[in-house]
């Protein structure tokens, strides 16, 4: 039986639907359109999946030494380990009650190794200087855009690993972690790997993106109202937010809430969903049948002719502020 599983609890019937996705030929004024209607855009097989699989399998055999792949299985299938303890074998940015912080787990020395080379596979060559700076993926935000050669790739990323039956990423919108820049900016979610639709992948609310803009607007008002200063309102950790600056920690809760299903699907090497900045998503735990290790990472895209969240020009580190 299929489970699709967040932080609190089951998805069923009539609390989720599915992505809507759109191919490599269809109109660029029709993409552009979908995705300010939907505040999303998911293409199938944007990036070559050879180039996909590539990273994948230099991910896995970086990680390798941790002792996270199963014994005798390939580094690009990417199988988890079933033998050791899940919890040694934390994602970034999912988890902790600071969802920047460093993440643990009950072993020391297991969880530091496989943490460590987590954070450092963020500037290892094959991720920063190839994979991240995909021409085809640089290529199409430009088009969609329409910013031309002002079209820029933030350097912080986020490269973000779940192993079966960890935490999942609790909801929220990304302006929440850019604010001090313009609210133009995009995301690319991109699966480096095939992900099942009950394997971790990402979570997109229905028409979530309106109510985010809401959200914010309260937000400010809110710690206007309270007296924080400018800077004070810009940071996402400020005292009107949830800690680690999530909108919450269960999706579940929040679908029901607003009365809005989530949005999911399958997802192939090569596919990737464009978000804009108010976007709400989140993703489920992963259930993956074959023990698959879900991994996928968040590159975004800023107009650089404009304001833009330059704390977002250096590598990606835990405790950051970002």
């Amino acid at each position: 039986m299929e489970v699709l599983a967040v932080n609190d609890g089951l998805l069923t019937a009539g609390q989720y639907g599915y992505l809507k996705p759109t191919t490599l030929d269809t109109p660029i004024e029709q993409a552009r359109q979908q995705f300010k209607k939907e505040g999303y855009l998911f293409i199938k097989g944007l990036i070559p999946r050879r180039d996909v699989l590539k990273a994948r399998e230099e991910y896995f055999k970086f990680l390798a030494p941790s002792g996270v792949l199963k014994p005798d299985t390939s580094p690009v299938d990417g199988i988890f380990d079933q033998t050791q303890d899940k919890l040694d074998f934390p994602g970034i940015g999912a988890g902790s009650a600071d969802a920047n912080g460093r993440p643990t787990g009950p072993h020391p020395d297991v969880a530091s190794k496989f943490v460590d080379l987590a954070l450092k596979a963020h500037t290892e060559p094959w991720y920063k200087e190839v994979f991240c700076k995909h021409p085809d993926l640089r290529a199409y935000v430009s088009r969609l855009t329409g910013w031309g050669d002002d079209t820029m790739a933030v350097r912080r990323t986020l490269l973000r690993n779940n192993t079966p039956g960890n935490k999942a990423i609790g909801v929220h919108y990304d302006q929440i972690f850019l604010r001090h820049g313009e609210d133009t900016s995009v995301t690319a979610w991109v699966p480096m790997g095939d992900i099942s639709r009950q394997g971790g992948g990402l979570i997109y609310l229905e028409t979530g993106h309106l109510l985010g803009e809401e959200i914010e607007r309260a937000f400010t008002a809110k710690a206007q109202a309270s007296g924080l200063t400018e800077e004070e309102t810009r940071n996402a950790f400020n005292q009107n937010m949830m800690s680690g600056g999530l909108l919450a920690d269960g999706p579940l809760a929040f679908g029901k809430e607003h009365n809005r299903r989530w949005l999911l699907t399958e997802y192939q090497a090569g596919d990737v969903v464009f978000h804009n900045a108010y976007a709400i998503h989140a993703s489920t735990i992963n259930h993956d049948p074959e023990g698959r290790i879900r991994l996928g990472t968040d590159l975004r895209f800023v107009d650089s002719s404009r304001p833009w969240d330059e704390r977002w020009s250096k590598d990606y580190k835990f405790g950051d502020g970002v």
